[in-house]
């Protein structure tokens, strides 16, 4: 009977809300699509997205908030519906929850299924009006405290150990971010109930230590989790997640689980009767879970240990572990696959998140008040999150980490079939070892076949155009271990996976093109644990754009050269020679990017079995002008500036090419590559492969000559070219 009234009730309130945003002048104006202005009341932190454009990269930004004035037509209107900015431009960084803002934008309908009433398309800067909160004040005031203190320790350690501590991952490195992913990390920079439980465990041994009773220290508990929360600051999630907390130390105080798991289902139904949304929200979920892991399984976990440790030590340990295996569920329904890397991933990384956290919590406590012991804490705190990283970075390189496992809820099934089995294995001997062996065979077998299985990277390889996105980042072989990088694509990410799959340790020569941010916008995931012995750029017109490189940090110490036409190197068995930019070259009557694009530097690369014409973003003028200065035949040709509309035939033609190979986005906007460029390289009869259809493309040595082979095909393609 309590769980019909409880599911009717949430039904009446969920209809109430579909009502609410579903209509109204907001959503009048979101169907239409219309312009409009509007007061805006950030209910979260603005999101970075990274940057759009060319040479001026323009930040993007996803902001949460409720409109609660319209305006339209002349006409101002009081509302309260939730929205979704959509920001493009300067101005929205270092916003607060709580603060409001005047924008204009365009309306857009909001995907069915969230309880939104609009995307709001915004591209001005925001006019604040208010500042945030005292609440929302103080918790800014901690959180850059801690990215303060932080300050002193090593790039991935700074940027990191805010994530761990209060989930702000503003400053987290994106290869960092992928690293987490890859190996199953990716929720420690999630507040959840495991942060909450890590806090609480440590107030619980304090009052241990001073000799405390129960009911007292449960009360410490929820006050370090209060002051967390703060510091986390008081987002709907961060109370979500405490409003769970405070209930399991309750429970815990009084020594009543039973009654704590009642008011569990009361803290469950409340947030969701206020926001009905949240029975969508993995992050309620994982609070959830939790803090029923905390119910029910510390007080038997925390028995068996004391048999075994101090009691302070078992209830420290009862704690996180109990939210951690509670919350593994919904993890595994959150990845969609069975990631086995993960399980070594947080064995490793795990025992190092705790003090991780508290240092981190302590020094953001602190930084306020006294910087210079704030810094103290933030050192030990930086060793662990340096082993964290280190864990993520080796267990994201490690092959097979990602298996096929069903997502939703046939994932969970297989989930519940698989654990029994597991337990039974670990409570027998006999079967554990039979398990172990079986275990170790299978690992053997992996270890002697996979070479003979594995065709990534291809034997040699004299270039691999990596698959970047709409973009490019061309390696070319330069000796063992060695390569020069021609561009580096749109973000650092992509190019670091490319350059570590092929092995690639150090990089003698990194070409930039031209300084578009699909070309050098990766540069940080060259250079990331890599020495670049020199950087080559042409003749960039745009001076602001020339300083920006000249002073960037990630190319600091490596020496500066411009490329030159009659310019040659030899790396390993690569010979490069600059053919463009061309001194007098026509740029064009196409605005800036045509004037950039034509400035690219333009390279011949011979190998013993053939050759190469990479030719960066060139248009129309600049092929024009190098076929007048005399072009050398080619087997393989990078197609200028992913294939686009902007191709003269005679520079085709003219390259001799056998093969043509085409970087771009799977799905870009550019409609790139342009279906003429393709049907004239068809025409000429060159093989075209594509990085957007068939991902990395590598030319190899084969017979004498060279060929194609591509990651997502079938394996090699028949030999284009020769000595």
């Amino acid at each position: 009977m309590g769980a019909s009234v409880c599911v009717a009730a949430v039904a009446v309130v969920v209809a109430f809300k579909v009502h609410a945003v579903e209509s109204g002048p907001v959503a009048a104006a979101a169907r239409e699509r219309a312009e409009a202005g509007m007061e805006v009341v950030l209910t979260g932190d603005p999101r970075a997205l990274g940057g759009v454009g060319g040479v001026v990269r323009r930040e993007r930004f996803v902001v949460d908030g409720r409109v609660e004035v319209f305006e339209r037509a002349g006409t101002r209107l009081e509302v309260r519906v939730p929205v979704v900015v959509l920001a493009t431009g300067p101005g929205w960084e270092g916003l607060l929850p709580s603060q409001r803002v005047h924008v204009r934008g365009r309306l857009a309908p909001a995907n069915r299924g969230d309880l939104v009433t609009a995307l709001v398309f915004v591209h001005a800067r925001p006019q604040v009006l208010s500042g945030p909160s005292r609440l929302h004040r103080t918790a800014g005031v901690f959180r850059q405290g801690l990215r303060d203190a932080a300050d002193v320790l090593p790039s991935e350690q700074r940027g990191l150990l805010p994530g761990l501590v209060v989930g702000d991952v503003s400053r987290m490195d994106e290869q960092v971010k992928a690293d987490f992913q890859d190996a199953g990390l990716g929720h420690l920079t999630a507040v959840s109930g495991a942060n909450l439980a890590y806090v609480a465990g440590a107030a619980l041994v304090v009052g241990r230590l001073v000799g405390l009773p129960l009911a007292p220290r449960a009360a410490l508990a929820g006050l370090a989790m209060v002051a967390f929360a703060v510091v986390a600051r008081p987002s709907p999630s961060v109370v979500r997640a405490l409003v769970m907390g405070l209930v399991a130390v309750t429970a815990l105080g009084t020594g009543r689980a039973r009654h704590g798991l009642t008011a569990l289902a009361v803290a469950v139904l409340g947030p969701l009767l206020f926001e009905p949304e949240l029975a969508r929200s993995y992050g309620f979920a994982l609070s959830v879970t939790a803090t029923a892991g905390i119910l029910l399984f510390v007080p038997v976990w925390g028995r068996r240990l004391a048999t075994r440790m101090p009691r302070w030590a078992a209830e420290a340990i009862a704690v996180p572990a109990a939210a951690q295996a509670a919350v593994t569920p919904v993890l595994v329904l959150m990845a969609g696959g069975l990631n086995p890397v993960a399980v070594v991933a947080n064995v490793f990384a795990g025992p190092a998140v705790p003090p991780a956290t508290l240092l981190g919590f302590g020094a953001a406590l602190v930084a306020p008040l006294h910087m210079r012991l704030a810094q103290v804490l933030v050192h030990p705190a930086g060793v662990a999150t340096g082993w964290v990283t280190v864990v993520a970075e080796r267990a994201a390189a490690l092959p097979l980490g990602v298996l096929p496992w069903p997502g939703g809820v046939p994932g969970l099934v297989m989930l519940a079939l698989t654990v029994p089995v597991a337990i039974a294995v670990l409570r027998h001997a006999p079967v554990r070892r039979v398990a172990a062996t079986a275990l170790g065979g299978v690992l053997v077998a992996f270890v002697a076949i996979r070479p003979l299985i594995v065709v990534w990277p291809p034997s040699g390889w004299l270039m691999v155009v990596c698959d970047v996105g709409q973009g490019d980042a061309i390696v070319v072989a330069a000796g063992p271990g060695k390569a020069v990088v021609v561009d580096a694509g749109p973000e650092p990410v992509a190019v670091a996976r490319c350059l570590r799959t092929l092995g690639v340790r150090e990089v003698p020569l990194l070409v930039f093109t031209h300084p578009h941010l699909d070309h050098v916008g990766g540069r940080a995931g060259v250079s990331r644990g890599r020495r670049v012995g020199a950087i080559l750029t042409g003749t960039i017109p745009d001076e602001a754009e020339d300083r920006r490189l000249a002073t960037d940090p990630v190319l600091r110490g490596s020496a500066r050269w411009t490329a030159v036409p009659g310019g040659r190197w030899v790396f390993g068995p690569s010979e490069f020679t600059v053919l463009g930019p061309l001194k007098d070259m026509p740029v064009g009557e196409h605005g800036d990017g045509s004037t950039i694009n034509n400035a690219s530097v333009v390279l011949h690369v011979r190998w013993r079995a053939g050759s190469a014409l990479l030719s960066g973003d060139i248009e129309i003028e600049a092929q024009e002008d190098l076929v007048r200065a005399g072009l050398p035949q080619v087997d393989i040709l990078k197609v200028p500036h992913h294939g686009s509309a902007s191709q003269d035939p005679a520079f085709l033609a003219a390259t001799g090419a056998k093969a043509a190979l085409v970087s771009a986005g799977a799905g870009n906007d550019y409609g790139h590559p342009a279906p003429a460029t393709l049907a004239r390289l068809h025409w000429l009869g060159m093989r075209i492969f594509r990085t957007d259809v068939s991902g990395d493309v590598a030319v190899v040595e084969r017979q004498g000559g060279v060929a194609v082979v591509v990651r997502g095909g079938p394996g090699v393609a028949a030999a284009v070219g020769g000595g």
